[in-house]
């Protein structure tokens, strides 16, 4: 894994209904689902475009809601040394929810929480290959992501210090304060928000690009799913969706007007 230390490598969708929600994310972003072919994660399924895997699915654990996990996206990070990256975290407030493990022919991989209790993987790959899961102008890869937060400036702080993410600039939002970039290497990566009262809790948000946004808009009505914002145009002239499937996860895309 020659990515850099702090590059998000993989999303993953953890669902009630993977064969349901595979055909619908086929449809609306326009992913292969396919079962995962090696060893060590039965019922696995692959998410990819026409030139790579950018994404996985797997069924929620029995009693997982007990351990405080629900359906929804989670987003892998990158790092050079798991057992390390998982010190380090706990040091800056982290916590444990999932210790590192080993997957054959996958990599090592321990999911924590930061210290406002928001859920990441943290992962070593064993393939030598780069991630292009992101990729902000490829269709069908993760574009942006936004982490909504009961601790802005504690959250910018942590993820500084773990994996380089730095403060590029912000854009104001009236009673919900600012919208803070993120950078990693000199590149955009996402943003960083104070999460809103009444809204979902706190959680990373990742944005899968689309080739028109409308169109996937009126795929994720007839899939079953539900348009919840949007479309909405942001600055540099996309717009994003926000979404539930028809499983009740929450999804973003984002994409232009055709």
């Amino acid at each position: 894994m020659p990515n850099p230390h702090g590059t998000h490598i993989w999303y993953e969708l953890m669902t009630t209904d993977p064969d349901a929600a595979g055909r619908f994310y086929a449809d609306v972003v326009g992913w292969a689902a396919a079962p995962f072919g090696g060893e060590g994660a039965p019922g696995y399924t692959i998410f990819s475009t026409a030139e790579t895997g950018v994404g996985g699915m797997m069924t929620l654990p029995a009693g997982a809601a007990e351990g405080g996990l629900r359906p929804g996206w989670l987003g892998y990070v990158g790092v050079d040394d798991v057992d390390a990256a998982v010190a380090a975290i706990t040091a800056g407030g982290g916590t444990v929810h999932m210790p590192a493990n080993d997957l054959p022919g996958v990599g090592r991989m321990a999911l924590v929480t930061d210290p406002q209790g928001v859920l990441f993987y943290v992962m070593r790959g064993a393939s030598e290959s780069d991630s292009r899961a992101f990729d902000p102008r490829a269709i069908g890869h993760c574009a942006w992501h936004e982490l909504a937060t009961t601790d802005q400036a504690a959250a910018l702080i942590f993820y500084g210090e773990q994996f380089g993410w730095r403060q590029s600039g912000s854009m104001p939002m009236g009673d919900l304060g600012d919208y803070v970039f993120l950078d990693h290497g000199g590149a955009p990566i996402g943003a960083v928000m104070t999460r809103q009262e009444a809204g979902p809790p706190p959680m990373w948000s990742y944005y899968f690009r689309v080739p028109d946004i409308d169109a996937a808009a009126a795929r994720i009505a007839a899939g079953g799913g539900n348009v919840l914002h949007g479309p909405q145009e942001v600055p540099g002239g996309d717009h994003i969706v926000v979404a539930a499937d028809p499983q009740g996860v929450m999804f973003h895309l984002v994409g232009a007007k055709a």
